[in-house]
């Protein structure tokens, strides 16, 4: 049975609050070494998986969420950093209202430039930002800050020939 994202990341949590409570153990070490060697042999299985793939099907692998997840924690993900937090951004960012304009990652930051249009926009400012700074976190663990900011739009040019034309009544 194939995950819901939204499965996938109650898994996920579920899975960080049973690993807290490993910590709690008066000795957790079994628990970590068997977390670690699980870990070890499905990052092996899947390193085997990519290497029959070819360049097209890596890529479709890498596409789904959740297994795009398991190649970042393996060290596997075919896309740099800087790829990853671009599709992410573009994946994330709303269709009506604004648009991404820059994406740029430098080190550990990563810049998101928005430019909103004109009508009904895509929510809030801080609502926008807080999805993009969670979508580039999950798409690049690495990034540790995520600077949104919106550029306003340029400034709107009426000819002088379409005002005269205007005035005098004529069509535009």
């Amino acid at each position: 049975m194939a995950l819901t994202q939204a499965q996938a990341a109650e898994r996920v949590r579920r899975i960080d609050a049973l690993l807290d409570r490993v910590g709690e153990l008066p000795d957790p070490e079994p628990a970590v070494e068997l977390v670690r060697e699980l870990l070890d042999l499905y990052g092996e299985a899947l390193e085997r998986i990519l290497a029959a793939a070819d360049e097209r099907l890596a890529r479709r692998i890498a596409d789904d969420e959740l297994v795009a997840h398991l190649l970042l924690l393996h060290d596997l993900h075919s896309l740099g950093v800087a790829d990853r937090v671009e599709r992410a951004v573009r994946r994330a960012a709303p269709g009506g209202g604004a648009y991404v304009q820059e994406v740029e990652v430098d080190g550990d930051l990563a810049r998101v430039r928005l430019r909103r249009g004109g009508g009904c926009g895509g929510g809030e400012a801080g609502d926008l930002a807080a999805v993009l700074e969670d979508a580039v976190r999950n798409a690049a663990p690495e990034i540790d800050r995520v600077e949104v900011e919106e550029v306003p739009p340029p400034p709107v040019v009426i000819s002088i020939d379409a005002l005269r034309r205007a005035r005098a009544g004529a069509p535009r």
